[in-house]
């Protein structure tokens, strides 16, 4: 899929050396289809790596997308440069009167903070509201799934002692849904997170089906018959060495973390970790993007109908 993003983009020299078709602004423009518009809020402190996460993902089908970055704080990111911020990231209220085909919310590390001490869970929660309006399908991913959960439906979510992190195998229980087209009858998949919502907390949720889980991780993958909401509880997007750094940086920070499980080959943190999911989550995003947002969504997405 040619993705449609600024040329100055750092993601663009990375993609090109990956062999990924990213099509500039400018061959965009003299192209006459309706291409899709996406918006990715992102939530995580490293701008840039989770920004090429991403578009390598939507990055596998024939359609074109427009992507548009969005922000919904003001502070500078610790991660990231001022000057990114700037030349790249649109504010939401810039943005609050458009209508997207899909929305992508990252996670975001804040699983030991109530909703409620989260500095802009004001804005976060007025971005979940507005997308019932203005956007076809929104995926969550981590953080923002649970954060989903708690604002639409009072549902809390628990915490582990510990955090779930490592590459875990899941099954499919919805073979039929379009949304898992494909998928191999087990799944692997990246997790790393304290907070856990249980299978049946899901579907209490009237329409809501988990198609994807374990017993290791619980539910993975969740979404709605109308295909206006999917959930994912783990990383599809994550690079083969994501969970190493994080595992390092938990190490110099004095937190004793386990080992990130199935992950590092004999268990050991010097050898290079396997990489077992991509293919999964290149497949995931497409079907996503073909069957939940091109197939549903109105050609003219002015008469984009609210979500129930």
């Amino acid at each position: 899929m040619p993705i449609r993003i600024p040329s100055e983009l750092p993601a663009q020299d990375i993609l090109h050396r990956e062999n990924i078709f990213a099509m500039d602004m400018q061959r965009a423009a003299t192209q006459d289809i309706r291409p899709l518009e996406v918006g990715i809020l992102n939530l995580m402190p490293n701008k840039i790596e989770t920004e090429v996460q991403l578009l390598r993902l939507l990055s596998n089908t024939p359609l074109q997308i427009n992507i548009d970055l969005i922000r919904i704080d003001d502070q500078a990111p610790k991660n990231t440069p001022k000057a990114h911020m700037d030349a790249f990231y649109h504010h939401f209220e810039d943005i609050a009167d458009k209508r997207y085909d899909g929305l992508i919310i990252t996670g975001a590390p804040l699983a030991h903070l109530d909703y409620e001490q989260v500095k802009y869970w004001d804005r976060m929660r007025a971005v979940m509201t507005w997308a019932r309006r203005h956007v076809q399908s929104t995926l969550y991913l981590c953080w923002a799934t649970h954060a989903a959960m708690y604002h639409f439906y009072g549902i809390q979510r628990t915490l582990r002692e510990e955090k779930l992190s490592g590459v875990y195998a899941h099954h499919v229980t919805e073979p039929h849904n379009e949304l898992v087209r494909g998928f191999d009858s087990v799944v692997y998949a990246p997790h790393s997170r304290y907070g856990e919502i249980s299978v049946a907390q899901y579907e209490s949720v009237p329409g809501m089906r988990v198609l994807v889980g374990s017993e290791q991780t619980g539910a993975y993958i969740i979404a709605s018959d109308d295909r206006r909401m999917v959930c994912i509880t783990g990383h599809p997007e994550y690079d083969p060495d994501t969970l190493a750094q994080e595992y390092s940086r938990d190490l110099a920070a004095g937190l004793a973390p386990q080992i990130p499980c199935h992950y590092f080959p004999d268990n050991d943190p010097d050898q290079s970790p396997m990489v077992t999911w991509r293919a999964h989550g290149t497949l995931l995003f497409t079907n996503w993007l073909n069957y939940y947002v091109y197939q549903e969504t109105p050609y003219d997405l002015d008469t984009l109908r609210p979500s129930s």
